[in-house]
């Protein structure tokens, strides 16, 4: 596991290319942490770092975006609107989830028994104002 505490916005540069590194080549990301902890400014901040040039907002309505990069195609999932896990299979999450891209997923728990066996547990906690702490945990089911 690994921790980062920031003080502002400005430092998630530096959290996206720690993660890069702690990832190691890994590229299925679950974010966790409450409403307004900073997960899609995060993704923003991460998508960045991949190479991505498009606007990266949060996919709440049609549930994912996907935007490409120098890396490959990322994939972002937000599931804190989702019914049902039917309708996880309706946008054929596998498709997405075993493509080999780039897949972060907001909102895991209302699918955790669809993720991959393996992957990185990204978590925000709020600190402060401003202040976040990140841990990055690497899951082995």
């Amino acid at each position: 596991m690994k921790s980062i505490s920031i003080n502002s916005p400005a430092e998630l540069n530096t959290v996206a290319k720690a993660l890069l590194a702690f990832a190691n080549g890994q590229k299925f990301f679950v974010l966790e942490g409450e409403m307004a902890a900073g997960k899609t400014t995060f993704i923003k901040s991460f998508c960045k770092a991949l190479g991505v040039d498009d606007v990266v907002s949060s996919p709440t309505f049609s549930i994912v975006n996907e935007y490409q990069s120098a890396a490959g195609t990322v994939y972002h999932f937000d599931f804190y609107r989702l019914k049902n896990l039917q309708e996880a299979y309706d946008i054929g999450y596998e498709e997405y989830f075993y493509s080999n891209n780039y897949c972060l997923v907001e909102w895991p728990s209302k699918v955790e028994e669809l993720l991959p066996e393996e992957y990185i547990k990204i978590e925000i906690t709020v600190t402060g104002s401003e202040q976040r702490l990140f841990q990055f945990t690497k899951v082995k089911a």
